[in-house]
């Protein structure tokens, strides 16, 4: 018998392995998404754009959160999804609220009389949550290197101490570098300065003026971001003398109420819930129907669509609208800051559909792995990323990737350790085939239902609806690890808060 053992024991691991097999093959199978992508069409969602659009019409133009437009977009998006059967909830929040009235002036009084152009590259940005003022002071240069280090490096104004010596009243000149633009003011703020003119550091890639965000208010001083050339100037001319300095902000930053809808399927495992987001707000300046009127009505569309066709999913699908993400992420950020530990752990994935119908689009899905951008997303993203990249594929569809970055809705979720992913078509930055923008409407007044192309919200709509329903029936876990591990790593790394620049 003692011989007979290793026979044994070699047909039950066998017969394991064919059990295991099995299991893993029948978790892994693919789910037949076609009926769903055909019920999502392209006329669908743009007929979502076009009420959204005629909401923006009846109010001003716009949508932006605590409007009256943004309120009438959350009706039409509740209405529809409690009459489809979801379980529709309004999330109300408070926020930072930010709005600048009229462009800022920056000018060199003395010793000579310079006006630097505003909101320019070339010249200076009002920093997203600063004071409004009007002040005249004298700089004073705090911890700058002038040339810069080979590499971005500077920790100009990120410590108290670099303020030793500084004289209160006077406007601080200081450097961007490797702490958040909210650092650095607040320190300027404690040592009594009147005002901050933060200059890009110069190295290639950061030399222009650039519109940062002090995350919220964090002091009472007017606060802006210039270009490397206006601070250097400024510099060399306060190491021969007295350089006096006017700054003006014309600009409301207090806390504001506004909302996200939360839509929730009936039905579904809740330890394995399937966030998908959106944000429905637009920026001031405009109806923002493709940012993010095309990712709102996308997976509005889907949403309905799956109520239609009867499909209960295997998982608990959360469909997310969320608010204020133009002010910075501040929707999905509340929704995050309100779960538990263990609710975090039961969200398998967020899958996060900004601007996908961009007129000049490419085909760009979040990388996951981080194997062609700088930061990979939590455990599990890579499996959200792969796919989407077999979806286009076996449709012979070529896609780019693009980083997580932060500025989209993915950012809290991938901060606490969910897995996310998702698709975007581009905003302002320039499309390398042609030599245009993306999104040449990006924030702008002309962001309207024309500013479109029917081919990216196709394309990008399927892949979406593919995704969505391959998630919602997955037997699997999508990871499989402790999402705690490495729990604020991403949020470190990412260096935006929505468009605006962290440091």
């Amino acid at each position: 018998m003692l011989k007979r053992r290793p026979v044994v024991l070699l047909i039950f691991l066998s017969l394991l392995a064919v059990l295991i097999s099995v299991s893993l093959v029948s978790a892994a199978t693919e789910v037949d998404t076609s009926e769903l992508r055909g019920a999502v069409t392209l006329e669908g969602v743009r007929a979502h754009q076009a009420a959204l659009q005629a909401i923006a019409d009846s109010n001003g133009g716009t949508r932006v959160a605590t409007s009256p437009g943004y309120e009438e977009s959350g009706e039409y998006v509740e209405g529809l999804l409690s009459g489809a059967g979801y379980q529709v909830d309004r999330q109300n929040f408070d926020f930072p609220f930010f709005q600048e009235n009229s462009p800022p002036t920056l000018e060199q009084v003395s010793p000579n009389s310079v006006v630097y152009p505003p909101n320019d590259v070339a010249g200076f940005f009002t920093m997203e949550y600063s004071a409004g003022g009007d002040v005249t002071a004298l700089i004073q240069a705090v911890d700058v290197t002038i040339p810069p280090a080979a590499t971005p490096s500077s920790t100009s104004g990120c410590e108290a101490s670099d303020f030793t010596g500084f004289t209160a009243g006077r406007i601080a000149l200081i450097q961007r570098g490797t702490c958040n633009f909210s650092v650095k003011v607040e320190n300027a703020a404690a040592a009594g300065a009147a005002g901050v003119i933060i200059f890009n550091e110069g190295q290639a890639g950061r030399t222009e003026g650039f519109n940062g965000t002090l995350g919220g208010p964090v002091a009472n001083i007017p606060s802006v971001g210039a270009s490397f050339a206006i601070g250097e100037e400024l510099y060399n001319l306060s190491q021969q003398g007295d350089v006096e300095v006017h700054i003006i902000v014309d600009a409301i930053s207090e806390t504001r109420s506004t909302f996200n809808v939360i839509a929730t399927t009936p039905g579904g495992r809740d330890d394995r819930v399937v966030v998908v987001g959106a944000h429905l707000d637009s920026v001031a300046e405009g109806p923002g129907i493709n940012d993010n009127g095309s990712g709102t009505a996308t997976i509005l569309e889907i949403a309905l669509q799956m109520a239609d066709l009867g499909i209960e999913p295997r998982n608990k699908v959360v469909f997310a609208f969320w608010g204020a993400e133009e002010a910075g992420l501040h929707g999905s950020a509340y929704y995050v800051s309100q779960l538990s530990a263990s609710q975090i752990k039961k969200i398998a994935v967020n899958l996060n559909f900004d601007m996908v119908g961009s007129p000049n689009y490419a085909r760009f899905v979040y990388d996951g792995d981080g194997s062609a951008t700088p930061l990979a997303g939590p455990n599990g993203s890579k499996n959200i990323e792969q796919v989407f990249l077999e979806y286009f594929g076996e449709q012979n569809l070529e896609t780019e990737p693009t980083a997580f970055d932060g500025r989209s809705d993915y950012g809290p979720f991938i901060a606490v350790g969910i897995p996310a992913g998702g698709l975007f078509t581009g905003a302002e930055e320039i499309n390398p085939d042609n030599g245009i923008a993306y999104d040449p409407c990006y924030h702008q007044a002309c962001d309207t239902f024309a500013n479109n192309n029917d081919d990216a919200i196709d394309e990008m709509s399927d892949a979406a609806a593919h995704a969505v329903l391959t998630f919602a029936e997955t037997t699997s876990a999508v990871n499989g690890t402790d999402k705690g591990k490495g729990k604020g790593k991403w949020a470190n790394a990412m260096e935006y808060r929505g468009s605006h620049l962290l440091k």
